[in-house]
């Protein structure tokens, strides 16, 4: 894929103007609140998975509206203070898998914290947790981008990204982390919950977003056909009465929002060539970005970014931080 957006000196000051609704803080405290009535009930189960360095625990939270959501905690055997733990959302469609399938974090000394996604977990990895149990909605296959979007209410990344703020208070309920030392971090999808997260927490310590999704949602989806953007087009493509709803609603939730509320140092990624995330909309969020922050470019790279280029920096990143 070629470079098809806009040139790297343009994108280093692109930007956009933000399209926030007059109640967005109060939308998000709102949500926060209710679903904060329901106890996290963070549960930590040992499981044995066989690693001779590794204690894995089977995690189980309860959050949006009181919803109980899987995770990972992968701990290395070899600790005698609680730790600083990395708190990792997965990208679109891929589910928790298995703790073998996150063995990086833990084996640079951190605690890592792996949150499942409600009702994905079946194009990639498998996930164990349905969008509402209550109503049988196991986890299915993609899509999720228009599930609910006429109203901010009733919108999947409402749930989601609650989820996500309620991830961050199980691994600092955890008496072998330490709760001063939080990171965030995802790839696409995960990069843009990790945004979220960062805009709507402030006790965190560092957030890290990799070729982040759900950034810019007014120009991804008139720029690429590709999916997970293109499932908004094709809905407003049919329901041709409901783009000035859609748009609204989605503006609860653009990462360019929560990047303005965030203030955490950050390391961002972006692949020049990325046709799924463009690089316009991963730099529209950075611009936005009101903390210390820095941003690797991979100029030949399409939505796979950096990979394990990019782990080398953020771990040095990271050791600046701690530091």
């Amino acid at each position: 894929m070629p470079h098809f957006d806009m040139p790297l000196d343009v994108l280093k000051t692109y930007l956009p103007e933000r399209t926030e609704p007059d109640n967005f803080d109060a939308f998000w405290r709102k949500t926060l609140e209710d679903t904060r009535q329901h106890p996290l009930n963070a549960q930590f189960e040992a499981v044995d998975y066989h690693f001779a360095t590794i204690d894995v625990f089977d995690v189980t939270f309860n959050g949006y509206g009181g919803q109980a959501i899987k995770g990972w905690l992968l701990l290395p055997k070899n600790r005698n203070q609680p730790l600083p733990c990395i708190v990792e959302y997965i990208g679109y469609g891929g589910g928790r898998g298995f703790p073998h399938d996150w063995l990086r974090w833990s084996a640079f000394g951190y605690a890592h914290l792996v949150m499942d996604t409600r009702g994905q977990g079946s194009r990639w990895l498998n996930g164990d947790t349905p969008d509402n149990a209550e109503n049988g909605q196991t986890p299915q296959h993609p899509g999720f981008m228009t599930r609910g979007i006429l109203s901010p209410e009733s919108y999947y990344y409402r749930r989601l990204m609650t989820d996500a703020v309620r991830a961050v208070e199980t691994a600092k309920s955890h008496p072998e982390i330490d709760s001063e030392k939080v990171i965030i971090t995802g790839g696409s999808q995960g990069g843009g919950l990790a945004l979220a997260v960062a805009g709507l927490v402030p006790e965190i310590l560092a957030v890290m977003p990799n070729v982040p999704f759900l950034c810019h949602f007014e120009r991804a989806i008139r720029l690429i056909e590709t999916d997970p953007y293109n499932e908004i087009a094709h809905y407003l493509k049919i329901h041709r009465n409901h783009i000035d709803t859609v748009m609204q609603t989605l503006s609860y939730f653009d990462g360019l929002n929560f990047s303005a509320r965030a203030t955490v140092p950050t390391l961002f990624s972006v692949g020049l060539m990325d046709d799924v995330c463009p690089p316009s909309t991963v730099y529209a969020a950075y611009n936005h970005y009101q903390g210390e922050k820095q941003i690797a470019i991979y100029e030949f790279n399409n939505h796979e970014g950096g990979q394990t280029f990019h782990m080398l920096k953020q771990v040095e990143f990271l050791n600046e931080i701690l530091k």
